[in-house]
């Protein structure tokens, strides 16, 4: 079983990344990389400082959470991220922050609309709302995943955002096209009514990026 160390540099500039831009917190948060080939969920550890992570930091485990390889504690929302790559098997990166205005929604329970049309092509729609589950269990990645189907993304209802995609730069550019649709909402009520992106916009939109159209699953 070759574990292997590109995908651990990888996860640490994207943790560090995070931190730097504001999408997390302290040590809120955690980045995670699923190679299903091998069987093996690399994930940032629990309580470690971003800006002090180094690669060897990165923990290994199976998606029981038994350690394979580390020195520290799997992120707390391990199953979070295990739960996911069960249930979206196109998915291979999962990256959960705590980005203020994203998850300013988050905690009011208000769902993102189609107001730009750039979140068609990076998070495929709206951005849902998750349903609430206790930090640390399953119940957090699977109302995700549900709240992901044809999705990229979500809000983890009190919690926070979660963002997929088939790299850890893919997850962490959605998560950066979340909280960007979240800031811009914000302002838009602020100012007055947001306007949606029009159907028939969406319909053209959907067929130009390949994307399902609403109600249907993706391939």
């Amino acid at each position: 079983m070759k574990i292997n160390q590109e995908v651990k540099i990888c996860i640490q500039k994207i943790a560090e990344k995070s931190s730097r831009e504001g999408l997390v917190a302290g040590t809120s948060g955690n980045v995670s990389y699923f190679d299903r080939e091998n069987e093996l969920l690399y994930i940032t550890p629990s309580n470690l400082d971003y800006r002090e992570m180094e690669p060897e930091d990165i923990m290994v485990i199976c998606l029981d959470g038994s350690i394979v390889e580390g020195k520290h504690t799997p992120s707390s929302e391990w199953r979070l991220h295990a739960e996911i790559y069960k249930r979206k098997e196109e998915v291979n990166s999962v990256i959960h922050t705590h980005s203020p205005y994203a998850t300013g929604f988050a905690i009011v329970g208000e769902g993102i609309p189609l107001i730009l049309v750039e979140m068609l092509p990076f998070l495929g729609g709206d951005i849902p709302v998750a349903a609430f589950g206790l930090p640390g269990t399953d119940e957090v990645g699977i109302h995700a995943a549900q709240a992901m189907k044809a999705r990229n993304a979500a809000l983890l209802e009190n919690h926070g955002v979660a963002a997929v995609g088939k790299t850890v730069e893919q997850a962490y550019l959605r998560a950066v096209y979340v909280e960007d649709a979240a800031k811009a909402y914000h302002f838009a009520k602020l100012m007055g009514t947001p306007q949606r992106v029009p159907d028939d916009a969406v319909r053209i939109l959907r067929k130009r990026y390949h994307l399902p159209e609403e109600g249907q699953d993706e391939e």
